[in-house]
């Protein structure tokens, strides 16, 4: 049903690079998500009534929200597309994220009320009436949410939506929530225990909890996140291929929005290379991490030294130094200055993210007693970073 759907509604879905396409793909998760939840919003609310059942009306009203959110959602992807122009040069991607925290929002909010509601049934409990056309509608209510969680993931990890994730992440909390209505109605049905306000307190945690993990995926590509490894190794690797480049170090990605990225890097080139030449394979790569990538790539230029072999010498002895603190350790922009009395090594210290500013004085100090300890001549001018990816957890 998921690829009928994409072949039907998604023109060009196989490429998922072009914003247009991941655009169709909104529009269509935000189309399902609305038509779904509120078929699925109306039956409960009337079997709720009939029924007497607050849990299964919390079900409905939690399908309200999610109606609405998909709302929301369809009318930020939309607006997301819209072009860069004089006020936002990056173009207005980031809406879709702010869009996915307003759905948050109204997810957290109709729990809360679905919560306090909860709480009042408990204290003053009201009779149920048992029937099982309500655990049949229920049990489908459970089979279309579990189709729509794994129709969001699947669209959501192929073109890599947060947004979708996070959809999905809760259908199947609604799955888990309208299984609990089922067995509360089981239960006053065939036992004749009302637990109806304890099944539909905990459906309004799962509610609340599900409304916090979206704000959470939803915030954090706001706020600024480490690059992922995989991103990171894809555009050093892509940088690297090029002849002439002899390595790379300070990747710095931006997001603004799903398929809208922008990023720096420093490459490394020999010294003694004719800046044009230079100047042109960098031009290149740039052309080309815009086309096959689909990201804004500025690369700052670093000449390093290839034939110096004292300077290799001393990179060693640095690097050995390293490895006997940390071996998560690594340096960049190695460079010497050599003199009669002293020889001057100036290099960066990347470090991990778990370092505190105490352990970065600490970690400073140490690697530069393991230097002296192998040449008392050497002197250290150091910078300690980190580096802005991820790190494998």
């Amino acid at each position: 049903m998921t690829d009928f759907l994409v072949k039907r509604f998604v023109k060009d879905y196989e490429n998922i690079q072009d914003v247009d396409v991941r655009t169709r793909y909104g529009e269509l998760s935000g189309m399902v998500g609305i038509c779904c939840n509120l078929l699925l919003c109306t039956v409960k609310i009337a079997i709720g009534l009939l029924a007497h059942s607050i849990s299964v009306m919390a079900d409905g009203f939690n399908n309200l929200s999610d109606a609405a959110s998909s709302i929301v959602s369809f009318v930020g992807v939309r607006m997301a597309q819209k072009p860069a122009d004089e006020e936002h040069p990056f173009g207005h991607g980031r809406i879709e994220y702010i869009s996915a925290f307003i759905v948050a929002f109204l997810v957290i909010q109709v729990g809360f009320s679905l919560f306090q509601s909860s709480i009042g049934k408990i204290r003053n409990p009201e009779p149920m009436v048992f029937r099982w056309l309500s655990i049949g509608i229920l049990l489908f209510s459970v089979g279309v949410k579990l189709w729509m969680g794994m129709f969001n993931r699947k669209l959501g990890r192929r073109i890599d939506s947060k947004v979708m994730l996070a959809t999905s992440a809760d259908s199947l909390g609604d799955v888990a929530a309208t299984s609990a209505t089922i067995l509360s109605m089981l239960a006053f049905g065939l036992l004749d225990w009302n637990i109806d306000g304890i099944v539909g307190l905990a459906v309004s945690v799962v509610v609340m909890i599900a409304g916090v993990n979206i704000a959470k995926d939803t915030l954090a590509p706001l706020i600024g996140e480490a690059i992922d490894p995989e991103v990171y190794r894809q555009i050093t690797e892509f940088v690297e291929s090029y002849d002439g480049i002899l390595g790379s170090h300070d990747l710095i990605v931006h997001n603004y929005g799903p398929g809208r990225s922008m990023a720096s890097i420093h490459a490394e080139v020999a010294n003694d290379m004719d800046v044009e030449v230079s100047h042109e394979i960098i031009d290149r790569i740039e052309r080309d991490a815009a086309r096959k990538l689909n990201l804004f790539l500025v690369i700052h230029m670093d000449p390093v030294e290839m034939e110096n072999e004292k300077l290799e010498e001393y990179r060693k002895l640095a690097e050995m130094a390293l490895a006997e603190v940390d071996s998560r350790l690594t340096l960049h922009d190695f460079r010497m200055v050599d003199g009669k009395e002293r020889v001057n090594l100036i290099f960066d210290l990347v470090v991990p993210r778990d370092y505190t500013p105490q352990m970065k004085l600490r970690v400073k100090e140490q690697v530069e007693e393991g230097i002296r300890k192998r040449q008392e001549k050497a002197a250290c001018v150091i910078t300690v970073e980190n580096s802005y990816c991820a790190e494998n957890k």
